[in-house]
């Protein structure tokens, strides 16, 4: 990743919006259309990269590796990597991560109560994680 010029007028910016709303700070760790849903996929327990490959189908390798990346350079999931052959790499939140469930498990929830015509295949695939009904 490129890094960041602290004294941009970008920066200055940011940190004036996240004086003010705080929920720009947690749009900054975790906005945009994947990260949630990686967070979200780890919410059941540790998994290796091919694990998220497959439970996320849509995103491409290049993608899935930068917010990978990200999430664990601002400290929402830990890299765990096994000194094997071949590479054995596991992904887990970490305390900041899971302290997410609650924020994530409600998005969820308002997905399904908002979406009509998806709702039985929400409320199915939510079954399947620890702590929804």
């Amino acid at each position: 990743m490129t890094k960041v010029k602290e004294s941009s007028t970008i920066q200055e910016n940011k940190k004036s919006a996240f004086e003010e709303c705080p929920v720009t700070y947690v749009m900054e760790k975790i906005g945009g259309y994947w990260k949630p849903i990686i967070l979200f996929q780890l919410l059941s327990g540790s998994k290796r990269y091919s694990d998220l490959r497959k439970a996320i189908p849509a995103i491409t390798e290049k993608v899935l590796i930068q917010h990978l990346k990200q999430l664990e350079a601002d400290q929402l999931l830990t890299r765990k990597a096994m000194p094997v052959v071949p590479p054995h790499v596991t992904y887990s939140l970490t305390k900041s991560g899971l302290a997410l469930k609650p924020v994530l498990y409600e998005m969820a929830v308002w997905a399904v109560q908002d979406s009509k015509e998806n709702a039985k295949t929400f409320r199915r695939n939510l079954k399947n994680f620890p702590g929804m009904n």
